[in-house]
């Protein structure tokens, strides 16, 4: 059993111990130990599960659980701005004297402070909102037994001060838990949940298995040291652009055009458009043995890239050359990779006589084989896209920006969409694309694509669109409501509907052997009509299915709601089966 596991197991057993009888889980990846250990006492009768969308949601559900009973009810969030939602909530039960405990996943202690995707400092995030705040350590081998005493008696700790047993004082507690990978247990999930193995304190318990951090099961391993060593003299320079402000993205354009550097480019970097993006850059990075012959020897990361973990592994090389330019102070830096940190670009005209700085001539061959690369990969992924007479989400995505008028704004929302423009879409210039990957949320998105819409149509820019999916749409519904007299912008959202969090199938938890639990804690599927709901909202809004009545919709001009059904498995069988076309391509 991996130390993510047995920590869960043993969390959720000290809490039903402690008196807990009701739960309230968030969908979320970094969380799934701890809610596939509470689903488990579910199935084996110990506790009532409660599964919501929104975090708020949850977190006052939590609160009025806790509110009638008296008792303590856990809220369980993933990591990033879903803790954030909790606080409102944390605040009533504060002035109200109501037992909440906010049991917020986090990344361990190395991925902190680095930038690392959907990351914020959650160490004391409530303040002086709740009675006692306590960031729980990681599982460490060899301290089986001396932190399971400590796990067990903060718990029981926290009830007691969240009743107020202590001080007669009751009121919300903040339990932070830093989780590593695997988060996923091995095999099937068992039945019911308990505590196995050393951290039960039995000496008979079953062995468990460990992985260093970053070596998780879907962690992209970077590429054996074996590939760099026939590199040959010429310099191999690959530019790297992240989420960034748009100028920093033009400048980005202008210095990878001027140099002839290829470029993998975030959709939200600004840089998307440059002359040297290349498409699908990320299937490129992970394709195993082209990416190996072709790895460059230095990277030029601009802006903050959180996307990809093949992007992610290559930063993390220890023999790539990383040079860092960003004008902001929370770069990212999962790895800690970067040989230097700047916050001015390389002046394009350095460039003396076809040398670059270091006095390297380009590498010019590679230079075309990343757009040769580029354009095989481009051509499988279309031909099997377009296979399908009616839409994907994958399609949808491609076929989405492709149609975009020039000067259109595109507001893409987090989770899926946002990879699937990354990795389907032709990158293009006159389009702005925005998203909020500062700490990668969902929430938000339909009250961000607004207030972008109406800025970027107040100065003269055109349609403004979003692709957002169907949770992060339901997430933001009261974005809808303009009041009377309000702007309401030019703005057309479109949203592929699988009816739940669609992104977990094409993670571990969509694996088969936890089919058992993936319905409940992580498909999470909503059955509403999200055309019907729109409506009912104010906005037109219509359901497409084919190419070409995607094209007709998005001519019609908003606000209107335009929805895509597809399905979560289909997805996921589709990303692998695009993985693999990508490959063959290459070779």
């Amino acid at each position: 059993m991996n130390p993510s596991t047995a920590f869960a197991r043993v969390l959720v057993d000290e809490l039903v111990r402690g008196g807990v009888t009701d739960a309230v889980v968030c969908p979320g990846s970094r969380s799934a130990p701890v809610a596939l250990a509470l689903h488990q006492a579910e199935l084996s009768g110990r506790l009532r599960l409660h599964v919501r969308i929104d975090e708020r949601t949850g977190a006052f559900l939590a609160l009025g659980l806790a509110k009638a009973s008296g008792r303590p009810v856990p809220v369980l969030t993933t990591s990033g701005t879903a803790t954030a939602h909790l606080h409102a909530a944390v605040l009533e039960a504060s002035h109200s004297g109501v037992p909440l405990l906010a049991l917020t996943a986090d990344r361990p202690p190395e991925l902190r402070g680095t930038g690392a995707n959907q990351t914020i400092d959650q160490v004391g995030l409530y303040g002086g909102a709740v009675r006692l705040a306590a960031d729980l350590g990681t599982p460490e081998v060899g301290r089986e037994a001396q932190q399971n005493r400590y796990w067990r008696s903060l718990v029981a700790r926290a009830l007691l001060v969240a009743r107020g047993s202590l001080s007669g004082d009751p009121g919300p507690v903040h339990l932070n838990l830093a989780l590593r990978e695997p988060l996923m247990p091995e095999g099937a999930d068992p039945r019911p949940a308990v505590p196995e193995g050393p951290w039960a304190g039995r000496p008979d318990g079953a062995a468990w298995t460990t992985a260093a951090p970053g070596t998780g099961p879907m962690t992209t391993t970077p590429l054996p040291p074996s590939a760099t060593t026939t590199r040959p003299r010429q310099r191999r320079t690959l530019v790297v652009a992240g989420d960034a402000p748009s100028a920093v993205g033009r400048s980005t354009s202008v210095v990878a055009d001027q140099r002839g550097w290829p470029v993998v480019a975030e959709p939200s970097s600004g840089a998307w458009g440059a002359a040297g993006a290349v498409r699908a850059g990320a299937l490129l990075l992970g394709s195993g043995a082209w990416a190996a012959e072709h790895r460059p020897d230095r990277v030029l990361v601009v802006g903050r890239p959180t996307l990809t973990r093949p992007v992610s592994a290559l930063l993390a090389d220890p023999d790539v050359v990383v040079e860092t330019f960003t004008p902001h102070p929370h770069w990212a830096d999962a790895g800690r990779g970067s040989a230097s940190v700047s916050g001015v670009l390389p002046d394009p005209g350095a460039a003396l006589g076809g040398l670059d700085s270091s006095g390297h001539r380009p590498a010019e061959g590679w230079v075309q084989a990343w757009a040769t690369a580029s354009q095989r990969v481009g051509a499988a992924l279309d031909a099997e896209l377009d296979a399908a007479p009616r839409l994907t989400a994958a399609r949808l995505a491609r076929d989405l920006v492709a149609a975009l008028p020039a000067g259109a704004l595109l507001v893409v929302g987090s989770s899926n969409p946002i990879r699937d423009v990354d990795r389907l879409a032709v990158p293009r210039a006159g389009l702005t694309v925005l998203a909020n990957r500062g700490v990668a949320g969902i929430d938000g998105t339909i009250s961000t694509a607004i207030g972008a819409a109406l800025a970027h149509q107040g100065a003269g820019g055109g349609p403004a669109f979003a692709l957002m999916g169907d949770l992060t749409f339901l997430h933001d519904l009261t974005g809808l409501l303009t009041g009377d007299g309000e702007p309401v912008p030019d703005l057309t959202v479109v949203v592929p509907d699988n009816d739940g969090g669609g992104i977990f199938a094409q993670l571990e938890p969509g694996r088969s052997e936890h089919a058992a639990s993936y319905r409940r804690v992580f498909g999470t599927p909503h059955g509403r009509d999200l055309v019907a709901v729109a409506r009912s909202l104010g906005w037109a809004a219509t359901a497409v299915g084919e190419p070409g009545q995607l094209v007709a919709a998005l001519r019609a001009g908003g606000p209107r709601v335009v929805v895509v059904r597809t399905d979560q498995r289909a997805e996921a069988e589709l990303a692998v089966r695009l993985g693999r076309l990508a490959a063959d391509a290459l070779g």
